[in-house]
């Protein structure tokens, strides 16, 4: 088998490439260092081993040497091993040493580049490491060796950098791993030759919602507070200001999401775009009916035997085609989904449904059934009125708990209802770097009262103060919040995870 050296890029999960999406994807054992992200760690399958060789400034968890001997032995036993490395591989991160014992070991070894922060934090802060007719070079640094003295003599001169020939280059120089030395950099280039006014930027975190940078001159920078990882812009391009990234409506933001790992994509993925950090802290899962799905597979097989087949929810939805052939096993029954979510889950299978309320609460969904109120995307479609409401038969798939608003308010209409079990909500243990995350976050997000319910269970409430913001996703999520006692800040007016995004940018607008 094949290990492969995996360049993950800064930080940013958007930079990986396509290549190494699919070698992560296929992974068997991934081995990764501290500055790895977790969105791309989760592009390794479930099942995949996961082995944390991280080193901590001044701590090495493990040696390069014990790396070494890792990779080779998992090599060796036949594994598809992904040596998962912040930036790229081969940009001082030690990925030819690891190449280098693989080919003496005899193992075979893929080296798939990624995008260096050397260039990819300043783009990030809006500095361009090079510009036309000011800044025509780029040279990158390590800040990792201990300079000598200015001109000193040593044995080892010929592993450390002339700073003073750095300081003759002009262009820019772009210095990575020189948090902890950075005083001592700059006074070689200063004596060097270099003016002290030259701009210099650090870039922390870059491409990271947590990312800072600090402008200011060679002779004023370690004036300021910087902390490792950092890129260290020197030259004129340091004074650039092209700012994009930081200027995202939640740029900065750490977002919980509390929905199951399934469903979490959606709005992690926006949350991202925005520019927050997305926390994933699961509270709930999709479990299969108590029964096994028997209630719900001998209903599907009289599917047409109804007049309405209502759907309140997406996993409600998934359940029941996971029971059904095609299409053609709905017959003559009409469709209703309680809104656009539960809607795009059933038009993947080709459905259409025939209502969809204006408002995706089950209160609405009530209304439209009886009188036909339906939303401007189903308008086209027939549906229930009062004249056909007696002696209509339905069949509403759901949640072994959910409110029963909609089947008692069908029954007094004189419907006739089964309401079938498709699936449970069970609760999910939160780890103990769950709840330091949800301690510091900025906002909460809740998506349904179970993963309320849940957050009060796992006694996490005593871990957010006020500055903790609680967003909801409807008026029945922010009820359930309310009644355990949380403050609920942010409601979104559409209920829909962009209803969700949309709102909370408009939080943090509002109060910035």
């Amino acid at each position: 088998m094949t290990v492969y050296l995996l360049g993950a890029g800064p930080g940013d999960p958007g930079l990986l490439t396509l290549r190494g999406a699919e070698v992560l994807a296929d992974a068997e054992v991934v081995v990764y260092d501290r500055l790895s992200v977790g969105a791309v760690l989760d592009m390794a399958p479930a099942t995949a081993e996961r082995i944390n060789v991280g080193k901590l400034p001044g701590q090495p968890r493990m040696s390069q040497e014990e790396i070494n001997q890792l990779l080779v032995a998992y090599g060796r036993a036949g594994n598809k091993v992904v040596r998962l490395k912040g930036g790229d591989p081969l940009v001082f991160a030690r990925g030819g040493e690891e190449a280098k014992a693989l080919a003496v070991a005899g193992v075979d070894f893929e080296i798939i580049p990624g995008i260096t922060s050397a260039f990819a934090a300043p783009a990030y802060a809006g500095i361009p490491v090079t510009l036309r007719h000011s800044s025509t070079s780029v040279t990158v640094i390590t800040g990792h060796e201990a300079p000598l003295a200015p001109f000193s003599k040593s044995p080892s001169s010929n592993n450390t950098v002339n700073w003073e020939a750095a300081a003759q280059l002009g262009g820019t120089l772009v210095i990575l791993m020189g948090v902890a030395r950075w005083e001592a950099i700059a006074e070689r280039l200063l004596v060097a030759g270099m003016s002290p006014h030259t701009p210099a930027a650090a870039v922390c975190w870059g491409t990271r919602p947590t990312q800072h940078t600090t402008r200011a001159t060679l002779a004023t920078l370690s004036e300021h507070h910087m902390e490792a990882p950092a890129v260290i812009v020197v030259g004129e391009v340091a004074a650039q200001e092209l700012e994009w990234f930081a200027t995202r409506p939640l740029f900065g933001k750490r977002v919980v999401v509390t929905r199951p790992v399934a469903q979490s994509a959606q709005l992690c993925d926006m949350l991202t775009k925005a520019g927050a950090e997305a926390v994933r802290v699961p509270l709930i899962e999709i479990a299969e009916a108590s029964d096994g799905g028997a209630s719900l597979k001998a209903a599907a097989k009289h599917l047409d035997n109804y007049d309405w087949i209502i759907l309140t929810s997406a996993n409600g939805a998934r359940a029941l085609l996971a029971t059904t052939h095609d299409a053609r096993d709905f017959g003559k029954a009409k469709v209703a989904a309680i809104g656009p979510a539960t809607a795009e889950v059933l038009k993947v299978a080709n459905i259409r449904p025939d209502l969809v309320p204006k408002e995706y609460v089950a209160e609405a969904l009530l209304e439209a059934l009886l009188t036909g109120a339906v939303s401007e995307s189903t308008s086209e479609s027939e549906s229930a009125s009062e004249s056909e409401s007696q002696n209509t038969k339905a069949l509403i798939a759901r949640a072994a708990i959910a409110r029963d608003v909609l089947p008692e308010g069908l029954r007094t209409a004189g419907w006739e209802v089964d309401v079938v079990e498709a699936y449970r909500i069970k609760g999910v243990e939160v780890s103990d770097a769950a709840r330091a995350e949800v301690a510091n976050s900025d906002v909460i997000t809740f998506a349904s009262p179970s993963a309320v319910e849940q957050f009060v269970k796992a006694g996490l409430v005593a871990l957010i103060g006020d500055a903790v913001g609680v967003a909801c996703i409807g008026p029945i999520t922010a009820a359930a919040a309310r009644e355990h006692g949380l403050n609920v800040a942010i409601e979104a007016p559409e209920h829909t995870a962009k209803g969700l995004l949309e709102a909370l940018e408009d939080y943090f607008s509002s109060s910035s």
